[in-house]
């Protein structure tokens, strides 16, 4: 499974971490940056990377990471296809694949510990999206008004 992993520098103790578990876990992962500590680098760069390369590889999965799991998540969400949810525990994430079909998982490095983010990305990554009607219109009309491409 591709997975696009990028964080901020208040993300990229947890998100160094993440890559290493994911490789042991047999993922394709792929580093996005930050690649050095850069106090005060925007959020934004590593959100419109993963965004960009989920958008652009179907059946890929995104996790952003920064202090708060806000901007990244607003910053993703900006992208037509991409479906971006901060989730703080492993019950938020198996909801937001089984019912929204989100693509990209974010996390909140000051809130979440590596255990937890752990718990979190198996959930996510275990869990597939349930396609019923409902769903599929809801997920449909998300990029109806995008004034991005």
């Amino acid at each position: 499974m591709k997975i696009f992993v990028g964080a901020d520098y208040r993300g990229l103790e947890l998100k160094s971490r993440m890559l290493q578990f994911l490789a042991e876990n047999g993922h394709d992962a792929v580093d996005e940056g930050a690649y050095e500590f850069a106090e005060g680098d925007d959020y934004n760069d590593p959100a419109i990377k993963v965004a960009t390369d989920v958008r652009e590889n179907p059946g890929a999965y995104g996790v952003l990471i920064c202090d708060s799991a806000h901007g990244m998540t607003i910053q993703a969400n900006r992208f037509k296809g991409v479906r971006a949810a901060h989730c703080g525990s492993a019950e938020s994430a198996r909801l937001a694949r089984e019912h929204d079909d989100v693509n990209v998982l974010c996390l909140s490095a000051h809130f979440t510990d590596f255990e937890r983010a752990k718990e979190i990305l198996q959930a996510f990554l275990q869990t597939n999206f349930e396609p019923l009607e409902r769903r599929v219109r809801r997920i449909n009309r998300l990029d109806e008004r995008s004034d991005y491409d």
